[in-house]
């Protein structure tokens, strides 16, 4: 009874007594039921301690490894000095792949923050987990304070899944799954949570516009720019150092019960408005941005030396990568790097899905490796689940790969990469070949204001301002040849005709088989945003407005917020 018991009693609040006490057949009235889960909770936390102490719970069975992802917030592939970034300001990155296994080719599954996030936690496409809109089409969409919608129940999420295992489960930064109580991440699986549900926007006023929670389990213990400062003059905030900390402790705390744990670290110090702790503020030839890369880099430094130092390192999993390509939209000043690739953020070109990638596990990933291998940030998910010696549901299409037999044998896997936009399949890459099947950067109305998602990377027919189809002859382009989507192939070719048989017959596979989940992230008339069924879109009594009807119900501060939901 003691290790059940013990899943049960690090969840915490809000929970029933008394159904605890009836679902282990004990007919007690309330009181007793809350008087009983206290003291069975107890009994079995000191049973496990004693039998901790005589080493009796490891009899048999090997304890698995512990898992450690390290998701970066718009960080791109060309931030790391390993992945050529001149300034070579990432040492301790740069020395994680000297000792690991570099992945040049890893995909986001979504060039936009809340929709990746979703994706490497259930392995799963947004389009299939439902962190897409309906309002338009080829539109991204993500959580902000406005949206009603979040992580469905009906979704497995990798840390519920681990607890099969006896892992203990922490999440340090970023959720994006959703502000509701029911998207709570430690309704999903996780024991600990120290961050925010959102990224540190603001500093708002708090009238028309609360300022960004952030929690502590269960409680809120402060919000942004105010119990937790950040300077958007200076871009000081201590918040990574924060973060950092609160990995250490937690990596301890499990280490000294010998209990395997999963720690998902999803900070966003380089997500604008991008900011840095004293001691970095000023010591990089990047500015701004690449103080926070550097704090960032010493950050992972600290970590893997624990690990090393707590002798745990070869039986502790490392990954590290980001959950979307640099925001060019913020550069320089406040916006990374993506390498040779074209655009960024929010678009569907490589520079904005193709990201940095890191595996690291002494004594099992041989050192120096560069892999090939098309990864993407949901075969985090199936490569967890098979560390922890578990299988991915089978009650449902699973998307990410199990990556050891890359990692750990060199074995190569044939797959697509799946680029989508919203509701939209823009995309896809087979081997080297990547075909485009619609075209768009952001609309020309933003453009001729100064948003520019591609700055100063312009290719014509291309990059466009007006959403261009493609799915006849679709452009495609050879990447190892071309990586920054310069020069389609001639559709007159022996090549393209090639090309274009292989990735139309996956295209078609691949859409004849989907079953979109329902939208998570509409945005609804605010009179009905209570009403669930106009958080999924369905008719009735909360169906969808116009997507210009919807705005024009919104107030303007709230509007701003939206514009890049709407029209990115």
């Amino acid at each position: 009874m003691a290790l059940p018991l013990l899943s049960f009693c690090r969840q915490g609040p809000p929970y029933s007594p008394k159904g605890t006490a009836a679902g282990l057949g004990l007919g007690l009235d309330s009181s007793a039921g809350a008087w009983f889960a206290m003291a069975a909770c107890t009994a079995a936390q000191q049973l496990l301690l004693v039998l901790s102490a005589l080493g009796l719970l490891a009899a048999g069975a090997p304890q698995p490894p512990n898992i450690v992802l390290l998701l970066m917030d718009d960080m791109g592939w060309g931030d790391l000095g390993v992945n050529g970034e001149p300034s070579r300001e990432t040492p301790n990155l740069d020395r994680m792949a000297a000792e690991g296994m570099l992945f040049p080719s890893f995909y986001s599954a979504n060039p936009l923050c809340s929709p990746s996030r979703a994706a490497l936690l259930t392995g799963r496409l947004p389009i299939r987990n439902g962190f897409y809109t309906t309002n338009a089409h080829a539109r991204n969409a993500y959580t902000p304070q406005e949206i009603m919608g979040g992580i469905p129940n009906s979704e497995h999420l990798l840390p519920e899944l681990l607890k099969k295992a006896g892992y203990t489960n922490k999440i340090v930064g970023k959720w994006h799954l959703g502000h509701r109580p029911q998207f709570h991440p430690l309704k999903h699986g996780f024991d600990e949570w120290f961050g925010s549900p959102n990224c540190h926007f603001g500093p708002y006023d708090n009238k028309a516009k609360p300022n960004i929670p952030v929690y502590r389990d269960w409680e809120m213990v402060g919000r942004f720019y105010e119990e937790f400062p950040i300077n958007r003059k200076t871009g000081e905030a201590n918040l990574t150092q924060l973060y950092l900390q609160e990995a250490l402790d937690f990596i301890r705390t499990q280490h000294a019960r010998q209990s395997p744990f999963f720690l998902y670290w999803a900070i966003d110090a380089t997500h604008a408005p991008v900011y840095a702790s004293r001691q970095f503020l000023g010591t990089s030839l990047r500015g701004r941005y690449g103080d926070a890369v550097r704090e960032i880099d010493d950050s992972v430094g600290k970590i893997l030396s624990l690990l090393q130092n707590l002798g745990i390192s070869k039986n502790t999993f490392v990954f590290f990568t980001s959950d979307n390509g640099a925001a060019l939209i913020s550069a320089p000043n406040e916006g990374g790097s993506n390498g040779p690739f074209l655009c960024g953020k929010q678009t569907t070109f490589e520079g904005g899905m193709r990201e940095p990638a890191i595996a690291w596990w002494p004594g099992h990933i041989a050192a120096g490796q560069v892999s090939h291998q098309l990864g993407s940030i949901m075969d985090l998910f199936t490569t967890s689940l098979s560390l922890a010696g578990l299988k991915p549901p089978s009650d449902r299409v699973i998307d990410g790969l199990d990556l050891l037999p890359t990692m750990l044998k060199g074995q190569m896997m044939d797959r697509p990469i799946f680029y989508y936009r919203g509701n939209t399949l823009m995309a896809v890459t087979l081997g080297q070949y990547k075909a485009h099947l619609w075209t768009w950067t952001n609309s020309w109305e933003e453009f001729t204001q100064g948003t520019d998602f591609c700055p100063g990377q312009n290719v014509s027919g291309v990059t466009t301002h007006t959403q261009e189809e493609h799915t006849e002859l679709p452009l495609i382009f050879h990447l190892g040849r071309d990586p920054g989507e310069r020069f389609p192939l001639s559709f007159n070719s022996d090549e393209y005709q090639d090309a274009l048989s292989r990735t139309t017959q996956v295209v078609q596979e691949h859409q004849k088989s989907l079953v979109p989940g329902q939208p998570q992230l509409n945005v609804c008339n605010q009179a009905v945003m209570v009403s669930d069924v106009c958080v999924l879109g369905l008719a009735g009594a909360g169906q969808l407005l116009p997507v210009l009807d919807v705005v024009s119900l919104i107030p303007v501060q709230v509007q701003l917020s939206l514009a890049r939901v709407l029209v990115p």
